[in-house]
């Protein structure tokens, strides 16, 4: 297979936030951000401490690029949630499943929140508009597809704060595989985690149960 051919000087330009908030994201996880220094940023991508502030004009302002840099995916799920179709129950699993994919599965997502987890002193404002941003748009949708279900009679009504049951296992286990990886809490069998998580959901959601 012929060499690729090298980046051309303005393709490396164009690259270099996406390379410098990849390499913040990984000192940020490893050192906190109190720990981390721009410095070691910039030697992960082989660069200038100055060059980082080109793009970036505060270690502030990288930390705030790098959390939404990595939220993007969450926006991604609302848009595949607006596709779905098929019946109110389809449709709760077929998001539910994404979503603990995306997040316990899913290392960077994982580790993203753990930063918003021990960074949230810190970064009040920040934390609460990368909720705003991109999770409340997730549950949103998980409150009206309850809703809609409660409506058509398929499901039974419940409160509307049912919405942060529905998530708590999945991010009861995000947070479990945070604290301890893989010591003392071994990567579940997605597949059989999900016929667990909602036999025990519909079970209890359905007007008629399974």
């Amino acid at each position: 297979m012929a060499d690729q051919k090298k980046l051309t000087r303005a393709q490396q330009k164009a690259l270099r936030p996406i390379q410098i908030l990849d390499a913040a994201f990984e000192e940020f996880v490893k050192c906190g951000f109190s720990g981390t220094r721009v410095e070691d940023i910039a030697d992960r991508v082989g660069v200038t401490k100055g060059t980082v502030y080109v793009y970036f004009e505060t270690k502030e302002k990288l930390f705030e690029a790098m959390i939404n840099h990595f939220s993007v995916p969450f926006q991604e799920l609302v848009a595949i949630a607006d596709r779905l179709s098929g019946s109110a129950t389809d449709r709760l699993m077929s998001i539910l499943g994404l979503f603990y994919e995306q997040i316990p599965e899913d290392r960077a997502t994982r580790e993203l929140t753990r930063l918003v987890i021990s960074e949230g002193q810190r970064f009040p404002d920040l934390i609460d508009r990368h909720h705003d941003q991109f999770i409340a748009p997730i549950i949103a949708k998980i409150d009206a597809l309850i809703l809609e279900g409660v409506a058509s009679g398929e499901f039974r009504p419940i409160p509307v704060e049912f919405s942060d049951i529905v998530v708590a296992p999945i991010l009861t286990t995000t947070v479990l595989r945070l604290i301890f990886d893989d010591r003392r809490v071994p990567t579940p069998n997605k597949e059989a985690f999900l016929r667990t998580y909602f036999d025990l959901l519909f079970n209890g959601l359905l007007a008629k149960p399974l």
